[in-house]
Formats: structure tokens, sequence, C-alpha cells
């Protein structure tokens, strides 16, 4: 086998084993935050069982055993939870919770802007496409951003649009701008084709994007000037 060969298979394998790493470690992430939210629950139980079956306990106390049942709770517990708030009286129960958590000030910043943000990306706004994209961080340049709210500039009147643009491979990170209206370019994706484009580095992408509105307009003045 020639040094030609062994480069063309090596990439061939890097390129194969590339896409499985990054879903592995999304996965990883995910799960990981999951059981990390059941982990204390498991623990005190194990605490407990250790008091009265210490060698059971000790089976139990591994870390993959540990790390699955904390997983398994939580998803439990999850589950319960969409069944209750999909309920009257689950739904009572969560808006007391949202009004205990509107008294502490810190705590009801960060919740009430963290649920405010997903109910806005479940629903798409009235009078502007959800996702656009927008000149970023500089002209000519162009990244794949979320509409979460439209504002009016105090004297000017103009409408500026709030825009989150998450990060590439993992989009829980990224950038908040806040862009004039007119300066967006709006596309027909939905959000799980927005998100596939994003976390896929662009590999998942339509074959064509729409022009700019900078783009446009310079098409615009080509044309006029060309007459």
């Amino acid at each position: 086998m020639n040094s030609l060969h062994l480069k063309r298979y090596l990439l061939t394998g890097l390129l194969t084993f590339i896409p499985l790493w990054v879903t592995w470690l999304v996965f990883k992430f995910v799960l990981g935050l999951l059981a990390g939210i059941g982990a204390p629950l498991v623990e005190a139980l194990i605490g407990t069982l250790a008091l009265v079956a210490p060698h059971t306990a000790d089976t139990l106390n591994t870390r993959w055993l540990t790390f699955s049942i904390a997983l398994l709770l939580t998803l439990a517990a999850l589950y319960v939870l969409g069944v209750v708030a999909t309920h009257v009286i689950g739904q009572r129960v969560i808006n007391a919770f949202d009004t205990l958590l509107a008294r502490i000030p810190v705590v009801q910043t960060i919740y009430g802007g963290t649920k405010k943000l997903m109910a806005v990306l479940q629903h798409k706004p009235s009078g502007v496409q959800r996702v656009v994209l927008i000149e970023f961080p500089r002209r000519g340049m162009r990244v794949v951003g979320f509409v979460t709210r439209v504002m009016l500039e105090e004297g000017s009147g103009r409408e500026m649009a709030a825009v989150f643009i998450p990060t590439t491979p993992n989009p829980t990170g990224g950038y908040l701008e806040v862009v004039p209206l007119d300066e967006l370019t709006p596309t027909d994706w939905t959000m799980d084709q927005a998100m596939a484009f994003i976390i896929s580095g662009g590999a998942m992408a339509p074959e064509a994007l729409p022009a700019t509105a900078s783009a446009a307009a310079r098409d615009d003045a080509t044309s006029t000037s060309g007459r």
C-alpha cells in the first residue's frame, strides 16, 4: 500500500468518523445534563438503601448504573411534568409556581427570561419570519438567526428585531443582536431545517440562499445605472 492510498483511506475514515463523533458529543452533553438532574436523588436513595441493605447498595453504586437510573428518573419526571402541564389543574399549579418565582428578583429574571425564549421559539411571530439571515460579524458575511422580538426605536420609529444567533455545532450558546428589520433577509426555513443547518456546520443546507437586502439593493442600482 503506497502513501497515496494510505492518505486517501485515512481521510475517508476521518470523514466517516467525524459525523458519528459530533453526534455522540451532542447526545453525551444532553444525556449528561439530564442525568445530572436526577443524580442527587439517586445518591440519596442509595445512601438510604445502604442503611438497610449495604450489599445491595454497593452493587447499585456503580457509575454506569447510577447514570442510567438518574437518566430514567429525569425522563420520567419530565414526562409527568408534561402530562400535568397539559391539564387545567396542572396549569394552575404551574401558574402558582410562576407567581412564586416572580417575587424573587434574580431568580425571576433568569427563569422568566428563559421561559419566554422557549415560548417564543415554539410559536411563529406575526408579521415577520422566524428564521432569517443577517450580516454578521461584518458586512458580506451572513449567519442564520432566530427573531425573538420586534421593537420600535425611539425617535426614528424604526422597527428593530432582536435576533438570537446560535453557534455551531453546539447551538445552546450564541449571540444576541439588535438589527433593523429592513436589514433582515427572510427565509422559508423551518426551525428544524435551520437547526440541522447549524449543527451540521452547513452540510445540510438548501441548494440556494435568498439574496440579502443589501445585495438586492446593489443589483437594483446596477440595473438602473446600466440603463
